[in-house]
């Protein structure tokens, strides 16, 4: 499993943001489509019928979201230590918004976001234009998705560091 920029890649599957796990909610793009995953959002949305696919609500990494997580993470220590039994639930990662257009209309799904400090400005502009490419025809949506899925099956070792990450999705845009 890796993340490159927005998306979430294990095994050949492809998310935006990260995979989802029990009722979580998520986002899978597929040959077919687009799939809500998740509690109040599980639906298909054929590729032929998404006009637009455009994710907002997108966590960008600064020193200060930096700094909160390791304040966070070291606060949870200590607090975990102090009151094993009792202390305060994880809190969850935050959410991106995913708008998918269709014929419909305009629905909103959600998904988690999968990087714990947020994504790079570079990464979060590179998968906006990935996720618009992805809606241009069905030929350039197979190709793309399946050179993220090939890409996904071969890699060992978890995500890629940022320049890899940045130069996989100019490859994908490409």
């Amino acid at each position: 499993m890796a993340m490159v920029g927005l998306f979430w890649i294990a095994e050949g599957d492809v998310y935006v943001g990260a995979k989802p796990s029990g009722l979580a909610r998520g986002v899978r793009l597929t040959p077919e489509g687009v799939i809500a995953l998740g509690d109040g959002q599980s639906r298909l949305y054929l590729w032929e019928d998404v006009h637009a696919l455009t994710v907002a609500d997108v966590p960008v990494k600064s020193f200060r979201r930096q700094v909160g997580a390791v304040t966070g993470m070291a606060l949870s220590t200590v607090i975990n230590l102090a009151a094993p039994e009792g202390g305060p639930a994880d809190e969850a990662p935050p959410l991106m918004t995913v708008y998918v257009e269709s014929g419909d209309g305009k629905d909103e799904l959600q998904t988690f976001t999968a990087a714990a400090v947020g994504y790079t400005q570079a990464e979060v502009g590179l998968s906006r234009a990935l996720l618009t490419r992805l809606t241009e025809g069905a030929a350039t949506m197979a190709t793309t998705l399946t050179a993220m899925s090939e890409w996904g099956r071969a890699r060992e070792g978890g995500s890629p560091r940022r320049a890899e990450r940045e130069a996989l999705l100019r490859e994908w845009l490409a």
